[in-house]
């Protein structure tokens, strides 16, 4: 029995039923639809995976759960992944970025792909059904309770409820044994209340260097009405998601604009301007890659009024204006989740798990797959590919069949 009809539900149960047809499989989902976070993906594209094909290179996209993905990775990688869908008739696409996504850019395409093939396997599906409690059966197995009040039982359990937005999975998990690593979010967005920054909604900045305290993270940036989001938001979020949730998501924030260019490099670019643009305004002349109106609002915060050209900037001015180029402090105070890629930091004690089979260690035949465990990856596909690769695993296992690719 799956618990579970998401991403890492429905690859557990399609691998049990295809790997041993003497397996019943029966998958019950609490809400009125399947794959609800599939759906929503990627902006209703679903970001399949990431085209980051080394195994061991993958698992350092995960800020929790690094070390004991890497062999579930060689057994089934993000290449594997690609093949799974392909053969069975949905064409994906590489995007720059490495994301990948089904040609068609519509989740649905791997919505029905899913769902056909569970039918097409004898999955049997269920929605509108939860598990209420479940107990360990004196003659192995387990009895469940469902909460429209009936009962069943079961020889082998999955349990891939999803992160822990909803206390159901963690506390199945907790009542047959398990330890639960408190949930907090992760990949968010932060609340900015400088008016300065939130007059600039919809301008990106193509790399900044981030940093809270020893926390520091690359990459683009998006301003927006509230604050900044963008990538290398994101990824600190995930890093640092039980510090930021320790100080209340209220601290600190220093901004780095131009992360490729050191100190002294600035200085020499300043007085490459003085030659080369003695006359030209200095709040008209952005350097690097930073947009015009953020560079606009940065020379201000500098001191630097707005006649001020290259050749009677002071070197306070200067000084200044590097300061603020290389270390602007923003206080934040809130954050907003990212809807599309939802993430918990938090779940199952990854310890407590056998990453062979994804079988507990303390209940035996006992299963989980997906976010209910102590896993998260950056935005990107990667929290996706730990679904499937956890599912997959599980599957095979409940089937009790070797898995061959």
């Amino acid at each position: 029995m799956i618990v579970g009809g998401g991403a890492a539900g429905f690859f557990a149960a399609i691998a049990a039923a295809r790997a041993n047809e003497d397996c019943r499989v029966s998958l019950f989902e609490r809400g009125s639809q399947f794959l609800s976070k599939v759906r929503i993906s990627g902006g209703g594209r679903c970001n399949v995976t990431h085209a980051l094909f080394d195994p061991r290179t993958f698992t350092t996209r995960y800020p929790r759960g690094e070390r004991e993905l890497i062999s579930p990775f060689h057994r089934f990688s993000a290449e594997d992944t690609v093949a799974w869908f392909e053969g069975r008739g949905v064409r994906l696409k590489r995007e720059e970025d490495g994301r990948i996504f089904p040609v068609t850019d519509s989740s649905e395409t791997v919505i029905d792909c899913l769902i056909k093939e569970a039918k097409a396997a004898g999955v049997r599906l269920f929605t509108r059904k939860g598990i209420e409690s479940a107990r360990v059966r004196t003659q192995g197995g387990f009895d469940l309770k469902l909460n429209d009040g009936e009962s069943t039982a079961c020889d082998r359990l999955l349990l891939a409820t999803g992160g822990c937005r909803s206390i159901g999975g963690a506390e199945l998990a907790r009542s047959l044994g398990h330890t639960i690593e408190s949930p907090v979010p992760s990949l968010f967005s932060l609340h900015v209340p400088a008016p300065w920054l939130r007059s600039l909604p919809g301008i990106s900045v193509s790399a900044v260097e981030l940093s809270v305290e020893k926390l520091r993270d690359r990459g683009p940036l998006l301003i927006t009405h509230n604050g900044i989001s963008g990538p290398a938001v994101l990824r600190l979020s995930a890093w640092g998601a039980r510090t930021l949730h320790e100080k209340n998501y209220r601290f600190m924030l220093r901004v780095n604009w131009t992360p490729e260019m050191n100190e002294a490099e600035l200085r020499a670019e300043f007085q490459s301007r003085r030659k080369t643009e003695p006359n030209r305004r200095v709040n008209n002349s952005p350097i690097g890659a930073i947009p015009a109106r953020l560079w606009e609002k940065l020379v201000s915060n500098a001191g630097v009024v707005p006649e001020t050209i290259w050749t009677t900037l002071t070197r306070a001015g200067m000084n200044e204006l590097i300061r603020q180029l290389r270390a602007t402090d923003l206080e934040v105070d809130g954050k907003s989740l990212n809807k599309e890629e939802f993430v918990t930091c938090g779940g199952v004690r990854l310890r407590e798990i056998n990453f062979k089979t994804m079988e507990s260690g303390v209940t035996p035949n006992l299963y989980f797959a997906g976010e209910l465990l102590d896993i998260d990856g950056i935005t990107g596909g990667f929290n996706f590919q730990a679904a499937w690769t956890t599912g997959w695993i599980a599957g095979h296992a409940m089937a009790g069949v070797e898995p061959e690719l």
